[in-house]
């Protein structure tokens, strides 16, 4: 390896984010601590903020040392879709009709399991958005599944939990089952996206070598959650339809295919983003039936995303030729472990520019990425959009590096277990 100047200091500050992720608690304290900065710290608190901030300070130093035309050439080069796809998503999925909806569905299903096998409305709504939503995100994408969940489990579950240990338990298992829970199709997980037309993985094949064993480490997941939390999940009580004005059913209806058109047209921004703009009217149009549109949520979160694409693109001269020294079998641990400190896209694009690698190899990468997306905030695409509607359940509303890393480290496990020995 001989990287440059600038790639030496990409990899720098790549370092320097990872470290601000795991210490965004010192800079909340240290805005209680320094009231005369307090704004500054709180900016440079916010998770979804390090990424941008540092990657920003990459572009300054591109101006500087490079100059204007290589600075701004590298920033054209980036793909930023995927920042743009979840930051229209997550308004639209969050939006006040499709969450009534979503909510009367889920409350038909809990309902439906209550009576069916007698489980207590507690367990029957962990086990309905645990299961059925992720794997749902094959469908709909897995940014749009985990803000459905997100905001299900903040307004139905989360009130009514109490322990700490239970509140990550239950985040580390969503964050894993999204990740394995859009391996189903060819186009709704991002680190599947990025090979699947490269290496030419349609639907038969993602069924047949991903879906199975994806499905079955969701139910292992939520299965083992529900048994070692089954006290505190059946002192929760049953969801209570909140007393709403009546809605026009064509209001739900064009929310929603507002939705599915955003989904559709996921790879082309130009369209999507157009949608969007058509969406934001609509919502203008009809104010009356809508609640405030997470644009902040959404901004924050797409920040994040475009931070870690200008980052990630000067990682390559050191994670590719680690990924070629590895073979089916360590690729598959080393996928996992490098997923949790680069997103799981930008480890499998890596993957896709690599010539001449074997099937084993391609599944292995590929499962490895999404078995360890669960484990930190940065590790799959929508975790950011999930934490940012959650932390404020947490203590100090922020959610802490650790506590995830330890509640997703069961799950990830099973996840291993399924993709490696099924």
């Amino acid at each position: 390896m001989n990287p440059t100047l600038m790639q030496m200091l990409g990899a720098s500050l790549f370092a320097l984010a990872l470290i601000h992720t795991f210490s965004t608690k010192l800079f909340e304290r240290l805005a209680h601590s320094r009231p005369r900065h307090a704004g500054l710290w709180h900016l440079l608190g916010e998770v979804e903020v390090v990424f941008g901030f540092w990657a920003f300070v990459l572009v300054v130093a591109m101006f500087a040392i490079e100059g204007k035309d290589s600075a701004t050439h590298y920033l054209d080069t980036r793909n930023f879709t995927e920042p743009l796809f979840v930051f229209a998503i997550m308004v639209v999925a969050a939006s006040k009709p499709i969450l009534r909806t979503a909510n009367a569905a889920v409350q038909w299903l809990v309902q439906a399991l209550v009576r069916a096998l007698a489980l207590s409305p507690g367990v029957a709504l962990a086990m309905t958005v645990l299961t059925a939503v992720p794997l749902l995100g094959s469908f709909i994408t897995e940014p749009a599944a985990m803000t459905l969940a997100a905001l299900l489990l903040r307004d139905a579950l989360y009130p009514h939990i109490r322990s700490t240990r239970l509140k990550y338990a239950v985040l580390g298992v969503l964050f894993v089952n999204v990740s394995i829970g859009g391996t189903l199709t060819p186009y709704a997980a991002p680190p599947v996206l990025m090979v699947a037309g490269v290496w030419g993985w349609d639907l038969t094949f993602m069924l047949t070598h991903f879906g199975e064993k994806a499905a079955l480490a969701i139910v292992i997941n939520v299965a083992g959650l529900i048994w070692l939390f089954r006290k505190e999940l059946k002192a929760v009580p049953a969801i209570s339809a909140p007393r709403e004005a009546p809605m026009p059913w064509p209001v739900p209806l064009v929310h929603m295919a507002f939705l599915v058109g955003i989904v559709f047209f996921a790879h082309h921004p130009a369209v999507f983003l157009g949608l969007f703009m058509f969406f934001l009217g609509f919502t203008t149009a009809y104010e009356r039936y809508q609640s405030p549109l997470i644009l902040r949520e959404g901004l924050l979160v797409a920040f994040f995303l475009a931070g870690l694409v200008v980052l990630g693109g000067q990682q390559q001269w050191w994670l590719e030729p680690l990924l070629l020294t590895m073979n089916a079998d360590t690729v598959f641990i080393g996928a996992t472990v490098l997923t949790a400190i680069t997103d799981n896209a930008a480890l499998t694009y890596l993957g896709s520019l690599v010539q001449g690698l074997d099937d084993s190899f391609k599944y292995a990468l590929v499962a490895g990425a999404v078995t360890g997306g669960g484990l930190t905030i940065i590790a799959n695409a929508p975790n950011p959009a999930g934490a940012s509607i959650l932390k404020g359940q947490f203590e100090d509303e922020s959610i802490h590096a650790g506590g995830l890393f330890l509640a997703a480290l069961g799950p990830t496990l099973v996840a291993l277990a399924c993709f490696k020995l099924l």
